[in-house]
């Protein structure tokens, strides 16, 4: 079922985390936010809408490290209900794809919790001091990818936070397969 998280809470700090790659080495917030900003996704491996666009998010990841802005990419889902969505299937999509980016495990699922991460892909665009200013889509894509030439919505968006500060008022939802969330 498609689910399209809320709109952005402007100025809504980012929350502290630490959490493993699928090799066992951990990552810290502080490791991964840029000067000029951070971008922190939710994906996973077998979600069609990420597959669909995936490099677009590798591209758009790589051009705003250029930029200055740190970018990681957290899997939260339950993968005893989704095992294709394991560190060890992280590790193979990390690599097949190209990622520049860290791609880490959240298996507890506290840290997409504590974001309110809903859905895959799931966007968190701050700015330098921690200031949620965008929760918008990548582009015009879907289940299925947009026009190759589809306005670079998320990108746009992160190059203005890292230029002033403030993501734009005016913003579309992603939308993508629900968080796996584990059953208590």
């Amino acid at each position: 079922m498609a689910v399209s998280p809320p709109v952005c809470d402007f100025g809504a700090p980012w929350h502290d985390f630490t959490l493993p790659d699928p090799d066992g080495r951990s990552y810290s917030l502080d490791q991964i936010k840029g000067a000029r900003g951070t971008l922190v996704m939710f994906i996973c491996n077998h979600c069609p809408y990420v597959q669909s666009v995936i490099d677009r998010i590798v591209r758009d990841a790589k051009d705003l490290q250029a930029a200055g802005i740190g970018v990681v990419a957290i899997s939260a889902n339950d993968v005893a209900e989704y095992p294709q969505d394991s560190p060890e299937r992280m590790k193979i999509e990390a690599e097949k794809h190209g990622f520049t980016f860290p791609y880490l495990y959240d298996e507890t699922q506290r840290v997409a919790r504590a974001y309110g991460a809903e859905c895959t892909p799931d966007f968190f665009g701050y700015n330098a001091h921690g200031e949620l200013q965008y929760r918008g889509r990548l582009d015009a894509s879907r289940r299925t990818a947009g026009p190759s030439d589809a306005r670079r919505e998320l990108y746009e968006a992160m190059i203005r936070i890292a230029e002033t500060g403030k993501g734009p008022e005016e913003q579309i939802p992603s939308m993508g397969c629900s968080i796996k969330w584990k059953i208590a």
